[in-house]
């Protein structure tokens, strides 16, 4: 069974019960799990793979909940730049749907590279797009070409514009089709036990492209195979007026009487909810996944993340689709989740819209989203959300999957007072290393598993096609 020895990090964090954060810090591990976490004069003096991260601070890898890495194909998309929801939708479905397995390949590789590179050791991907001959297969094989830890979804769109959803026609699937290839996928894939490098969701895309049946059969399905659920809900209040409009209730209501408010289900974005509906969610055990570029990009609004904490509601952190952020950098997204919710307190005045604004008030001051929050919320809650136990902190029994950051970076120059704080307030370029279950994929700023040039060049071809057929 193969060793690794991680030894002098000038801080690692540890993300354990006690949240501690060891100077001189390392661990050891056998195999991919974690044996011993502690001051590195406490560990074993070999292993059959040493790594001195002197000079580096050290985090657990960084855990993305939500992501549609197809939508590399369609960054920066011109008749999507200034858009809300619905409309860049629209603009999109066809593009996506005239992917290739040979696209989906090289998007999931580029998308998986970047994650990495910013110090993502776990990703999940929706992907929801099928009427093409691509399947989930193709993304499931480029995970493992580079070696990430991954979970992916199912999903599915059933509700095309004839019926009433948003969606064009030719872009949704048959029902009974996709019910059977989500039997398919999870009887093909799907890893329970721990330590698991590839789970599988099921995850209908949205109140507006599914309909009810498929939404309650999909749930029914993922309960009698023991996987999670997943979906869009309240992003906009376009979707709250579709619900209303459609259904007669609100999207969380509507969500409830399909049965979906369980602990086995976690939302997408989740941003137009009440403290009502922010009760039922913690009381359910549902989990949230706080997107915020694709919010602001989009203009959808701004996630009550901090309200959630204080409920008790899981939450996470994901980068969302790469045409609704047109990047991949998962710690930029976790700084950008501190920093929202910090601007949120001055858009929010506890009083109410109408009050003297203040956010000098020092009874005020735990509204204030700390780095080591935001850090918390990307790893032990992405972990949650995700229902994951094994990954998400460093700490023995647990997955080796972490990241460090040099502390001789430009990026740092000047705040070195908190080195785990300046993870997040310096806005550091990338990791210097990326390790999932004991493996690195990212060394020295490089990714290593696979020829990312290469990889990067067939991309854009494919990316070049779908943008003419934009333009024709």
């Amino acid at each position: 069974m193969a060793t690794l020895l991680v030894k002098n990090a000038t801080v690692l964090v540890t993300m354990d019960g006690s949240r501690r954060e060891i100077s001189g810090g390392g661990l050891f591990a056998r195999d991919g799990f974690i044996e011993q976490v502690g001051p590195s004069e406490m560990l074993p003096a070999t292993a059959d793979e040493v790594m001195d991260l002197s000079g580096h601070v050290v985090l657990p890898g960084l855990v993305n909940c939500h992501h549609h890495l197809d939508q590399v194909l369609t960054r920066n998309l011109p008749a999507a730049q200034n858009v809300n929801l619905f409309r860049w939708l629209k603009a999109h479905y066809r593009l996506w749907a005239a992917r290739t397995p040979e696209a989906s390949r090289t998007a999931t590789l580029v998308g998986l590279s970047e994650l990495a590179l910013s110090g993502c050791t776990t990703a999940f991907d929706h992907a929801y797009v099928f009427r093409n001959g691509c399947k989930v297969d193709d993304q499931i094989g480029a995970a493992r070409e580079i070696g990430m830890r991954f979970m992916v979804s199912r999903g599915s769109m059933s509700l095309g514009e004839s019926k009433g959803g948003l969606p064009p026609d030719d872009c949704v699937e048959e029902e009974e089709a996709i019910l059977a290839d989500s039997e398919r996928v999870i009887g093909a894939y799907h890893d329970p036990a721990p330590g698991s490098l590839l789970q599988i969701a099921l995850a209908p895309c949205s109140p507006f492209s599914v309909t009810p049946e498929l939404m309650r059969d999909s749930a029914a399905l993922a309960r009698a195979k023991g996987v999670r659920l997943h979906t869009h809900l309240a992003e906009t209040i376009d979707e709250e007026r579709y619900t209303l409009e459609r259904f007669g209730k609100r999207p969380v209501a509507y969500m409830e009487e399909l049965g979906w408010l369980r602990d086995d289900v976690w939302f997408a974005h989740a941003v137009h909810v009440n403290d009502h509906e922010i009760g039922c969610f913690n009381g359910a055990g549902v989990g949230v996944c706080h997107c915020p570029s694709s919010n602001m990009r989009l203009a959808s609004g701004i996630a009550p993340v901090m309200a959630y904490r204080r409920a008790g509601v899981k939450v996470g952190i994901g980068v969302d689709g790469s045409a609704s952020n047109d990047g991949n950098h998962m710690l930029g997204e976790v700084r950008q989740a501190m920093l929202m919710a910090r601007l949120q307190i001055a858009l929010c005045p506890p009083e109410g819209p109408h009050t003297t604004l203040s956010t000098s008030d020092p009874s005020r001051d735990g509204e204030w989203m700390t780095a080591r929050q935001a850090l918390e919320i990307a790893t032990l809650g992405g972990a949650e959300v995700l229902g994951r136990s094994d990954i998400g902190s460093l700490e023995p029994g647990k997955c080796a999957d972490f990241f460090a950051l040099r502390l001789d970076d430009v990026a740092f120059a000047g705040g070195l007072s908190d080195p785990v704080a300046a993870a997040l307030f310096c806005t550091p370029r990338g990791a210097a290393w990326t390790v999932v279950h004991g493996r690195p994929i990212v060394a020295n700023g490089t990714i290593v598993t696979i020829d990312l040039p290469a990889i990067v060049a067939e991309h854009n071809r494919h990316a070049v096609r779908l943008a003419a057929l934009s333009e024709s």
